[in-house]
């Protein structure tokens, strides 16, 4: 099992889909669980609206993580259920509810493993901006655009620092294709004790971060 987090617009799914595809495995997105609350586009409702206007960016970063929080419990039993029940099945899970001090506790066997990706703030604004259309959107519109780019920068420094804090693998995203990316990410697993590879041949898990505990569970 693969796990990729990160916060928004830094290539989190592009990598999963393309990793899940190369491994012959599935892909799931943190997002599909429960998402919070929503992007301002492009037609954001009464409570998307609201809360981009009335919280402060580190208000709204900071709603952000309690939801994972709140989320992680759905995430630590899909991770445990999938590890127990299919061993066989490998997974891609990739989301900004991968949260790097939880994966740091997760009770698993050798066989998950965990990046971070991240980018520059120029490289995040312009990828929302094309993506919300800031250039034809009211002012309105790029208010919230623009609260929600300076959320997603101050989530990625909170997720930055607690990925060095307990010693996790970041991946800088900067001028560098999704090809590129998953060389990276999966290169080193061939210097890992035990290390297997799929039936493509491709390392099974990867020193991108591998959770080297014991089996899976919850409790702790």
């Amino acid at each position: 099992m693969l796990l990729i987090g990160g916060t928004s617009h830094v290539g989190k799914s592009t990598l999963a889909q393309l990793l899940a595809d190369d491994l012959g495995w599935s892909c799931i997105a943190t997002d599909a669980l429960a998402r919070h609350p929503g992007r301002p586009w492009p037609a954001p409702s009464e409570e998307v609206s609201v809360h981009y206007h009335s919280l402060s960016v580190d208000d709204l970063a900071d709603a952000q993580w309690r939801h994972y929080q709140r989320l992680w419990p759905t995430v630590e039993a899909l991770v445990c259920e999938r590890l127990d029940a299919a061993p066989g099945r490998g997974l891609v899970l990739e989301g900004s509810g991968v949260l790097p001090e939880r994966v740091a506790s997760l009770d698993v066997e050798q066989r998950v493993a965990a990046v971070w990706l991240t980018a520059s703030p120029t490289i995040v604004k312009g990828r929302i901006h094309d993506a919300g259309g800031y250039d034809s959107a009211d002012a309105d519109r790029r208010f919230m655009i623009d609260q929600f780019v300076s959320r997603t920068l101050r989530y990625d420094e909170l997720a930055r620092g607690d990925v060095a804090g307990h010693g996790l693998r970041l991946i800088a995203a900067d001028g560098r294709s999704p090809r590129e990316l998953a060389t990276e990410a999966l290169s080193p697993a061939a210097n890992l004790a035990g290390a297997r590879t799929s039936p493509n041949g491709l390392p099974f898990a990867s020193a991108i971060q591998v959770l080297r505990k014991g089996r899976c569970g919850r409790g702790r």
